[in-house]
């Protein structure tokens, strides 16, 4: 794809079960989504819905993330002994990825878990220790492949594109492992170790991207006369080597070639380093309660958690009905604290951690982003834009103007409902005698809209929570993959390593019962070591240029990754809806990466699909949840085995579209600042970037935001993932996803038949072509027509303020 690798995540447009607030609780999210210095080290879900992942935000494959209100996740081995552990079964020989030079041959580099031959990453193997070495070592071996790629190049698929492939891949999926490892298995050393070869990677990158040989030779195949004989895939790879090539600087003198390196690189830094901040913020934050009336109204889940923390911070006698217990800022014990805690102090307190992490002292990230900004903005006029954002709509569907008239026209649509929202909310906290109804801060939203969503609709979130087990909604998520695609999943635990006991692996198979694609889950928050959000990432594409022993196409490997609430004491994992909204989410970026049927490794599954358009399939899964009889089939109590009740899916149902207008606000303010910093904002001028939030959220916030707000600094998407001027992209794929579902209700969701050849014909155009056909081409296979924003204002129940406005 475009971008780094991608964490890809929740639909926002959904009115969670939650409220506003707790929408901004997954800013930490990180997403290595932003554009790579080489089309090709470019990464995917992630669709920034973070996570991201991943290689670093610039510079590879787009690891996709959800979007902020989402709740969303002893070696040394010999040679001989590692590949006595090598499953015989997959495609997927790393030997292939580069065969220009001959294997290295020191015995250290030999010993080293990122530099031999695997079938799956090596995660249980790979340790700090092993990142300088062996990234050292790989970027020595990959330059002497790019020099002889240089010197040999010709205007053909077998002499370009395809040792071209071999070279990136390679550096794609060893610094994916290592950079997966940090945002899963975060330690001091791993940082140390990567923050170290990172310049050196990024270099390498520069040189792949500025290849005057390389871009020569794609500008001739682009205008010798078997241009028009080219397959349409192959077509969209060339043009995108080209854009990228002179996005990437390949056209600039070599003083300004100079001068856009140094800002690539200290962009790369400055990133990782805004992400480091917001992580060892959220983690710094602990707050002990010894009194139990402190945290009265929280969920039995919760205290529970808090109590699990508790242990782990070494109070070893805590329990779940005496406590102590430990709220941080993580999602579960953040959400839970907004949404339940009838102590407003408390809420307060939380609430103000939260919205300043990251905003002061050795973690601030305020000269950060000011620094991001004005690098982005002289990179932009080096590569004769006006802006950083047409930088990045050069590869998106939308225009800077198209994507701010579609957030107007929403943003019209959801006032009205949202200031209804306010006044519902006033009225029902004054009826239950709450004095501070008549001036409801931010720390109140989140409690008074669960507190008027249980009675509106008679449904405790809390009490939902042991019939949405996370086995069960997996067999559920399955079966409905199986009904609508014809694909079967089932456990491969054992034939790939894992980083945590905690993460499964599964096998895809197609109706045949061969193998398709595989994909890791690690479904439980660990604060102490992973970062926050749900994000989807590749860890191998499918291709047939890296396929094993030329028989068949490499396959796919994906990694979901959620920060759900972790099992407490004998009880499974149990979810929040939203919890499984975000599971749904985040497996349909990996059904685009896993269900490709391009076998060109540059447009397979994400790799290359517009920004703005991977959101699709992800926000498209989350309808299913509304599904009656998929619902039914993943909520099952976890003890008794009995059927969600029939009346409480309606209610479900119906507050679906509870406080939508406020949700849909929310999105739209997070995408209008993001556009704003990244067109007309101008660094060190007169307005700072908070006088630019405050001014913005005038105009998408009924209530105000605090003076003292410094969400920015958590704003991860876009200054540590691949959102930069693109978060518009969820609510633009949204208008697509809503579309894409409507075609399913026009064909009935009650006809079985009707849903299974919709299916098919979703699986065969939007998750089959990939990156190879223009997303809008795409869509219309599928739909028969361009898309329409109707379906999305109808499911959020806003077609008739959009008629009056």
């Amino acid at each position: 794809m475009r971008k780094t690798r991608i964490v890809i995540l929740h639909s926002p447009n959904k009115p969670p079960l939650s409220t506003l607030l707790v929408l901004t609780m997954l800013m930490a999210s990180r997403f290595s989504l932003s554009r790579s210095l080489h089309p090709l080290l470019k990464h995917s879900p992630t669709k920034t819905k973070t996570p991201f992942y991943h290689l670093t935000p610039k510079h590879l494959y787009k690891s996709h993330s959800c979007p902020l209100w989402s709740s969303s996740f002893s070696f040394c081995l010999q040679s001989l002994q590692y590949r006595n552990h090598k499953s015989r079964t997959t495609s997927l020989s790393f030997s292939t990825c580069s065969s220009l030079s001959p294997p290295m041959a020191d015995v250290s580099v030999e010993a080293n878990p990122l530099l031999q031959d695997f079938e799956f990453p090596p995660f249980d193997a790979v340790k700090a220790e092993h990142v300088r070495p062996g990234i050292r070592a790989l970027l020595k071996q990959l330059e002497s492949d790019l020099e002889e790629l240089e010197k040999t190049v010709e205007p053909s698929w077998p002499k370009l594109v395809e040792p071209l492939e071999k070279i990136v891949d390679r550096l794609t999926v060893v610094w994916g492992m290592i950079n997966h490892l940090k945002s899963v298995k975060d330690t001091s050393e791993l940082r140390s170790a990567i923050e170290e070869v990172q310049p050196e990677k990024v270099k390498f990158q520069l040189r792949l991207g500025q290849s005057k040989p390389i871009y020569t030779a794609f500008k001739a195949i682009q205008e010798s006369p078997e241009w028009h004989s080219l397959s349409e895939a192959r077509k969209r790879i060339v043009e995108s080597q080209i854009k990228e090539a002179v996005l990437n600087g390949v056209s600039l003198e070599d003083d300004k070639r100079d001068q856009f390196n140094k800002i690539e690189q200290e962009l790369e830094k400055l990133s990782e380093k805004f992400s480091e901040n917001v992580l060892d913020a959220t983690k710094k934050f602990e707050k002990l309660i010894t009194n139990k009336k402190e945290i009265e109204g929280l969920p039995a889940t919760a205290l529970g958690l808090a109590a699990q923390t508790a242990v782990s911070k070494g109070h070893e006698n805590a329990t779940a009905e005496n406590g102590p217990w430990v709220i941080t800022l993580d999602a579960p014990s953040f959400m839970s604290v907004m949404q339940h805690a009838r102590n407003r102090a408390l809420r307060e307190e939380i609430y103000r951690a939260y919205i300043t992490r990251a905003s002061s002292g050795d973690l601030d990230n305020t000269p950060l982003i000011d620094q991001i900004l004005k690098l982005r903005l002289e990179k932009a006029k080096l590569l004769g834009y006006n802006n950083y954002a047409e930088v990045s709509m050069a590869t998106k569907m939308a225009t800077v103007d198209k994507a701010i008239q579609l957030l107007e026209k929403l943003r019209t649509a959801s006032w009205d409902p949202a200031v209804q929202d306010m006044e519902d909310l006033k009225a029902f906290s004054k009826g239950q005698g709450a004095s501070e109804a008549n001036d409801l801060s931010n720390w109140d939203i989140s409690f008074w809209s669960e507190r008027l969503r249980e009675s509106k609709y008679d449904i405790n979130e809390e009490e939902l929570r042991p019939y949405f087990s996370l086995p069960k909604v997996m067999d559920g998520l399955f079966n409905l993959a199986k009904t609508l695609f014809g694909i079967d999943i089932e456990p491969a635990d054992g034939l790939a390593t894992v980083w945590n006991n905690d993460v499964r692996f599964y096998r895809v198979k197609d109706s045949s019962g061969s193998p398709i694609a595989y994909f890791y889950f690690d479904p439980y928050s660990r604060p102490s070591e992973k970062r926050g959000g749900a994000w989807m990432d590749e860890v191998v594409a499918r291709s047939r240029v890296l396929s094993h022993n030329g028989v068949g196409a490499r396959l796919p490997i994906a990694h979901m990754v959620c920060n759900q609430t972790p099992p407490v004491g004998d009880k499974p994992s149990l979810m929040t809806f939203r919890e499984v909204e975000t599971v749904f989410h985040e497996f349909g970026h990996a059904l685009q990466h896993m269900l490709t049927k391009q076998d060109e490794g540059l447009v397979a599954g994400i790799r290359n699909v517009e920004w703005d358009a991977v959101e699709l399939p992800s926000q498209f899964m989350e309808n299913w949840c509304y599904h009656r009889d998929t619902l039914m089939s993943i909520a099952k109590h976890y003890e008794t085995g009995e059927s969600l009740p029939e009346d409480v899916y309606k209610k479900l149902l119906a507050a679906r579209t509870f406080r939508a207008g406020s949700l849909s606000l929310r999105q739209i303010k997070f995408a209008s600042l993001d556009l704003e910093l990244h067109t007309n904002y101008v660094p060190g001028g007169s307005e700072s970037i908070y006088d630019v939030d405050q001014r913005v959220s005038k105009k998408t916030q009924v209530i105000p935001s605090l003076p003292e707000d410094r969400f920015l600094c958590g704003f991860s998407h876009i200054f540590a993932g691949g959102y930069a001027a693109g978060y518009y992209s969820y609510k633009w794929a949204e208008v697509l996803s809503a579309d894409a579902f409507s075609a399913f209700e026009d064909a009935g969701l009650d006809d079985s038949k009707a849903v299974k050849d919709t299916g098919h014909r979703f699986r065969e155009t939007i998750l089959a072509l990939g990156g190879g056909k223009p997303p809008l081409e795409v869509f219309i296979a599928f739909r028969g027509r361009e898309p329409s924003p109707e379906p999305l204002l109808r499911h959020n129940g806003l077609l008739s303020a959009t008629a009056s406005a």
